[in-house]
């Protein structure tokens, strides 16, 4: 199948926002490619490659309004199963403040670092917040070069490894 969209999905979070779009989905003829779903705050997010028959914006309408979810679809040309898989997992924690994104990403960026997945959480409390971050991605450096790009960005925790995969 070529027709492939990508369809978002966000709203508060509750139980059966994913069996419900999945079924509605299933029922209607669509297949599901590539996901990814979680919690992000009080809210799920949804982003979802989906291909089949029809109005897959009319179809899931009406479920979003009725569960208050923001709906967004649009053609994305799959190219599903042409992906880099990730060879280098970084993990990043310290003391939250401003620019550790923006920091720990773009020294990744000069050394060539492809981000495949990011995640990320605060952790602590509110007089003491943490910045927690998980990074998945691909590239030809050698890891020592990478722990040097990224090793003087301050008061971080900063763990950079090589990872197996089994995609594929």
């Amino acid at each position: 199948m070529s027709d492939w969209r990508m369809l978002t999905l966000v709203g508060a979070d509750r139980p059966g926002i994913v069996a419900a779009v999945a079924k509605a989905l299933y029922d209607n003829g669509f297949s599901l490619g590539e996901a990814s779903m979680m919690r992000l705050g009080g809210n799920f997010t949804i982003m979802m490659m989906i291909s089949g028959p029809g109005d897959a914006e009319g179809l899931l309408a009406p479920l979003a309004q009725e569960m208050g979810l923001r709906l967004h679809l649009f053609e994305a040309g799959g190219r599903l199963h042409s992906h880099l898989a990730p060879n280098v997992q970084v993990r990043v924690h310290g003391a939250d403040r401003a620019g550790i994104v923006a920091q720990v990403t773009g020294a990744l960026a000069e050394m060539g670092f492809n981000i495949l997945e990011l995640e990320s959480d605060v952790a602590g409390t509110e007089q003491r917040p943490v910045y927690i971050m998980h990074i998945e991605g691909f590239c030809d450096r050698p890891i020592e070069e990478l722990a040097r790009a990224i090793s003087n960005l301050g008061e971080l925790s900063l763990d950079v490894s090589p990872i197996e995969t089994l995609i594929g």
